[in-house]
């Protein structure tokens, strides 16, 4: 029997924004700066995304949902994990795992990266475990500008 598996990698940055709130791996943060961008900017989802299109083929999430959209604005990343699974299925494929690595200072992971597994795999419908680190002060996650995501998407054919 041959497995029909592929992977991709997606990865994702945001500086902060003190003004909004923080949104991260499916997570609200409270009493931390949230992140810049067209939606709510979660880094960890944004980079699920990219990585469940690249393993299949099927672009990345600009292409699923552009900055250009009005209906994206402010949208929930969680939303957009949805929708990427909805191309896969169509394109046969179902995810297998992912893996995230978060680099950032803040905010501590540790503590929350039970939950925050818990809620992504839900999304997923398959494994999602998460590593987090810093860069020990190096560029702009090490002086506390921003966080970035890198994810790796294991799927196989439906």
């Amino acid at each position: 029997m041959t497995l029909d598996v592929r992977v991709g990698t997606g990865v994702d940055v945001h500086a902060y924004d003190r003004t909004r709130p923080l949104r991260l791996a499916g997570l609200d943060w409270p009493g931390e700066p949230g992140l810049s961008g067209h939606s709510d900017g979660d880094a960890a989802c944004h980079a699920i995304v990219d990585a469940l299109l690249s393993a299949a083929g099927l672009g990345d999430i600009g292409g699923l949902v552009g900055v250009d959209l009005p209906e994206t604005a402010g949208a929930a990343s969680t939303e957009f994990i949805g929708l990427a699974l909805h191309k896969l299925v169509e394109a046969g494929w179902r995810p297998i795992n992912v893996s995230v690595q978060v680099v950032a200072q803040r905010p501590k992971f540790a503590p929350r990266r039970a939950e925050a597994e818990s809620v992504l795999s839900a999304l997923v419908g398959a494994p999602v475990t998460i590593g987090a680190t810093t860069s020990d002060g190096l560029g702009f996650t090490g002086r506390g500008e921003g966080i970035a995501a890198i994810a790796t998407a294991l799927i196989a054919r439906a």
